[in-house]
């Protein structure tokens, strides 16, 4: 009987467990198809009609970027919560301004930066220039702010009149290159760090050497520094004319003007010229409301659409028709070998974008857009190889660099027909190292010791944990210096430059766009159009001939769907220390992406020296 009920209990058992299991399976099932559901819903509809004389708000949110490298099911959790979106594209807010420009039932442009969180200036200046079209249609730009930091008051520099708050603030205080040195630290756990590099300016290995920053690195970071402090102050002095006090003298005087107002930072704002008005945001709602007039029935503001729902109406009344593409592939992120992960640029990936518009009989030229520090030597490389794929077979291919196009960054870029940057990207940055951890000193500490045999002297000379041997050291280093001549004479041939000539100026210095012209890094300074017009000129095509094909991955929906539901935990709730521990982390996540796990070689080519940290 004991038998019987034992088996009876695991039968049962068995039935519950199955009936369980398809419990969950229909739960995970529902959710998925609930949440599709609701995201096409989210993601449809027909666009919104544009009425006569209306405001066209230009509400960019989170980061500026050139192309989105979130997944589908972040962007639709953001949509879903109500939160701003945590990335904004550059090209759809300047397809908007320019078109906004041409159109009879947009009056305005109401600037609003207070969601915009971060910017490299490349990103700016495009925005920038499409305001500076938009008003040179005849057609005013405002912009209201509670706080200005210092990318917000860039792209409000453009606005015809600026509105700040009473108890608001334009905060300036210049661009700076900070990090952290780990090597006590690293020490202390008994790690040892191996670093194999070319070139004494190739400073993104020194947070794991050193305590500090080197004599070169701050000799070249406050040279790239210096010309990115004097392109935006240049381009503020040009938008706000002549009764604008300099930025440079408001930030040295600040403290004394805001002891002088009694703290009163909105009125040192207005008497240094960098503001029109101080008003509230009623006040300039209502004063908008002259010009476009107020929607009583609706938010009670001014009247206004939104600059993404305009794009949707405006590119369904006016679908492009022109047969002929120039297609636009981005490089953006830390270069990474294989197909990468949203936030990433895989090399496999971008390769194969490539690919695609090469075998395209409808594309005839393309534009490289590079917004990267670089990364794996190897992923950097078969970037490389395909855009000679293309230009082998008759495809020319312009590269534009965006903020940062540096060291792989450059790789990438050193074999296309042309390339364009900004005065204020930060490129160069020839050289590349190799990074090697090993642990022997830390098992030593535990008590734990590693001892064995091999065939040869090198058969386990490369584990991590035992001492790295002089002859795997010499291997290495070997190697580094190989790939290093193969960049250095890959930008010879690319930039029909005597390899001597790189020779003097790479060795990992960093150099802003307007070095990096005059040293024959860049071919030109100009912006993302200006490149899209020289590919088409190779290509032969007249303008109105040709349209922008954009070619990005396809990540997938719902491709990290349920790693959104998990619960997170905030450093933005510590602040101060928040702030800190969060760079701490993204520098260190760098290492364990690139360092530890990505390029089969272990060669990098990668540059701390993004200016959206700099304008922090």
């Amino acid at each position: 009987m004991t038998k019987e009920k034992s088996l009876i209990r695991r039968v049962f058992g068995f039935i519950w467990g199955a009936v369980v299991l398809v419990y969950r399976a229909i739960v995970v099932i529902s959710l998925l198809l609930s949440v599709f559901i609701l995201y096409m819903m989210f993601a449809g509809g027909q666009p919104p009609a544009i009425e006569d004389n209306i405001a066209l708000v230009v509400a960019p949110a989170g980061t500026l970027v050139d192309a989105s490298d979130q997944d589908p099911a972040q962007r639709f959790f953001e949509e879903l919560s109500g939160e701003g979106p945590s990335q904004t594209q550059v090209g759809d807010l300047v397809e908007a301004i320019d078109r906004a420009a041409e159109d009879d039932r947009i009056s305005m442009i109401a600037l609003k930066l207070d969601e915009m969180t971060a910017a490299g200036m490349a990103q700016v200046e495009e925005v920038g220039m499409a305001l500076d079209r938009f008003k040179a249609s005849g057609k005013p730009v405002t912009v209201y702010g509670q706080f200005f930091g210092q990318s917000q008051y860039l792209l409000a520099s453009h606005a015809s009149d600026i509105s700040l708050d009473p108890m608001g603030s334009v905060l300036i205080e210049g661009f700076s290159s900070y990090g952290y040195f780990f090597k006590d630290g690293l020490d202390k756990l008994g790690l040892n760090v191996h670093v194999f590099r070319v070139g004494e300016y190739k400073s993104a290995v020194e947070p794991f050497l050193r305590n500090d920053m080197s004599e070169a690195a701050k000799t070249a970071n406050r040279d790239w520094l210096g010309d990115l402090w004097s392109v935006y102050g240049d381009e503020i002095a040009a938008q706000r004319g002549p009764d604008a006090q300099p930025v440079t003298n408001y930030v040295q005087s600040l403290a004394d003007e805001m002891e002088r107002s009694g703290g009163d930072s909105a009125s040192v704002a207005l008497d240094a010229g960098l503001v029109t008005r101080l008003e509230t945001l009623g006040e300039y709602r209502a004063r908008m409301g002259q010009t476009v007039g107020i929607d009583e029935e609706g938010h009670g503001s001014f009247r206004q659409v939104r600059d993404l729902a305009y794009l949707k109406s405006v590119r369904h009344h006016q679908p492009s028709t022109a047969a002929r593409k120039v297609a636009v592939v981005t490089v953006q992120g830390a270069i990474v070998d294989g197909f990468g992960e949203p936030g990433q640029a895989g090399g496999d990936l971008i390769a194969s974008l490539l690919d695609e518009a090469r075998r395209d009989d409808e594309v005839d030229a393309i534009v490289l857009r590079v917004d990267s520090p670089g990364g794996s030597v190897t992923a950097s490389e078969r970037i490389r190889r395909a855009v000679i794929a293309l230009r082998d077979d008759g495809k020319p291919v312009v590269a534009s660099m965006s903020s940062v196009a540096a060291s792989g960054g450059y790789w990438v870029s050193m074999s296309t027909d042309k390339i364009y940057a900004y005065p204020s990207t930060v490129t160069g940055s020839i050289g590349i190292f190799g990074l090697l951890l090993t642990t022997e000193d830390t098992f030593s500490k535990l008590g734990i010791s590693v001892d064995g045999v091999g065939t040869t002297s090198l058969a386990g000379a490369f584990r991590g944990d035992r001492p790295l041997s002089p002859d795997v050291s010499r291997i290495i280093q070997a190697s580094i210096e190989h790939g290093y001549q193969t960049f250095i004479n890959g930008v010879a041939q690319g930039r029909d430059m005597p390899a001597e000539r790189v020779e003097e100026i790479a060795r990992g210095r960093v150099w802003s766009g307007l070095d990096a012209q005059e040293l024959g890094l860049v071919d030109a300074l100009g912006s993302f159009d200006d490149a899209v017009q020289a590919a088409a000129e190779l290509a032969g095509l007249s303008e109105g001939e040709y349209q922008i094909d954009r070619r990005e991955p396809d990540w997938g929906f719902p491709a990290n769907l349920l790693q959104q539901l998990r619960p997170r935990l905030s450093l933005s709730m510590l602040p101060g220390l928040g702030s800190a521990l969060e760079k701490m982390a993204a520098q260190l996540d760098w290492s364990r992406r690139l360092a530890w796990v990505n390029d089969p070689q272990h060669q990098y080519a990668y540059c701390f020296c993004d200016t959206r940290d700099a304008m922090r």
